[in-house]
């Protein structure tokens, strides 16, 4: 089993080696691991994992490979109990139902109400319109439904429409390396270039030479010259997790194109909506975090700012202050994105939803205004006028 897993490593484009796999049997040999799972994994991870931009895709093989083994997430946060959020049925309501379900009446009376409920409620609840529990259409607890809600203590995202998420939740970082239909987005992405010469000089300067070896009589005289560069700037910001699990083909295709098109390249991941902090890497999030003022005070004006995202939100997350579903944000989303634009004026958002949902969701309009309609499909045709716009 193991040899099968080292070569579907290598077969996927991990480059492991023989002496990598050797030293993961002496791990497993002197019991390191143990017999945990988990112990393994850490192990041959690192053993046989030498770049972390492949932890991934590591992931992914060593799911498929070793059926039936399960990551286990972090616990939830906050100070509700487990036991009243263990799943125990999913309500199924008709639409009917659905539409007779009202919202609580804005986000302040939906944090109050929470507040509340926290300090009232004395045991587990499933089902009903009030507790915090599950199965119900109460707006806070797990596998219900309510229109503008708090979801705490579900796995993932089902109808898209809590206003607060009271779970910590893992994002992956986008692959770097995707290469299946990377060739035209380069190719958009070309328009956005400006060449420069620096360093040292490693590059034949073919007509230069010409002359020069004319000029000395036919004796050969190389001229050399500093190697081309595209000199154009970017900083790209990337929603993760969410709503954009659904677009992570095409986000990688953009990332392993952007990569390879821009020398001059900074990345910064975001969820939902930019607020004080953005982060460098998802694994990590929680506990690396970049100041958004630093970004902001590090980088020059000249700058190209590329946001990807669906920009399919609460409302509250951009226009209210604590609207953020993973945490309390003292300002508003959109106060930072304007500073952003103040700092980097070249802008432009690409958006992986299909252009006619965009006039349906309210926070993609709202993202449209706050970017000056600078916002363009995820298509070639957006990413084509997306550069144009840069240039």
């Amino acid at each position: 089993m193991l040899i099968n897993f080292f070569l579907l490593l290598r077969k996927t484009g991990i480059p492991v080696s023989i002496t990598e796999y050797l030293t993961l049997m002496e791990g497993l040999n002197a019991r390191v691991a143990g017999y945990s799972i988990d112990d393994f994994y850490y192990l041959s991870r690192a053993t046989l994992v030498k770049d972390e931009r492949h932890f991934d895709r590591f992931d992914l093989i060593f799911g498929a490979h070793f059926e039936g083994v399960e990551a286990v997430f972090a616990e939830i946060a906050g100070k509700v109990p487990d036991e009243w959020l263990k799943r125990q049925a999913e309500v199924r309501l008709t639409e009917e139902e659905k539409r007779q379900i009202e919202a609580m009446g804005g986000w302040e009376k939906l944090m109050e109400t929470l507040r509340k409920r926290l300090e009232e409620q004395q045991g587990r609840h499933q089902g009903g319109s009030k507790w915090i529990g599950t199965g119900g259409t109460s707006p806070f607890g797990a596998y219900g439904y309510n229109p503008e809600g708090v979801r705490i203590g579900q796995k993932e995202s089902r109808h898209r429409r809590a206003v607060k998420v009271w779970d910590q939740r893992e994002f992956r970082n986008l692959d770097d390396k995707v290469q299946l239909g990377t060739r035209n987005i380069k190719i958009a992405l070309r328009r956005l270039r400006e060449f420069a010469r620096e360093g040292a000089a490693e590059e034949l300067d073919l007509d230069d030479t010409i002359r020069s070896t004319a000029r000395n009589a036919g004796l050969l005289d190389l001229r050399m010259v500093p190697e081309r560069h595209n000199s154009v700037k970017v900083l790209l910001f990337l929603d993760v997790g969410g709503s954009m699990e659904d677009h992570v083909r095409i986000c990688e295709e953009l990332f392993s194109a952007v990569h390879t098109e821009f020398k001059h390249l900074e990345y910064f991941y975001f969820h939902n909506f930019v607020y004080e902090s953005v982060w460098k890497d998802n694994r990590r999030r929680h506990s690396e975090r970049i100041s958004l003022l630093e970004v902001i005070h590090t980088f020059n004006r000249d700058h190209k700012l590329v946001f990807v995202g669906d920009a399919a939100m609460s409302p509250y997350e951009i226009m209210v202050a604590g609207g953020s579903v993973e945490h309390w944000n003292e300002e508003p989303g959109h106060v930072w994105l304007k500073r952003l634009l103040a700092a980097f004026p070249k802008a432009v958002w690409l958006n992986p939803e299909p252009v006619p949902r965009w006039d349906y969701t309210q926070s993609i309009q709202l993202t449209r205004r706050l970017m000056e309609e600078r916002m363009f499909p995820l298509t070639l045709e957006g990413i084509d006028r997306g550069m144009r716009e840069l240039m």
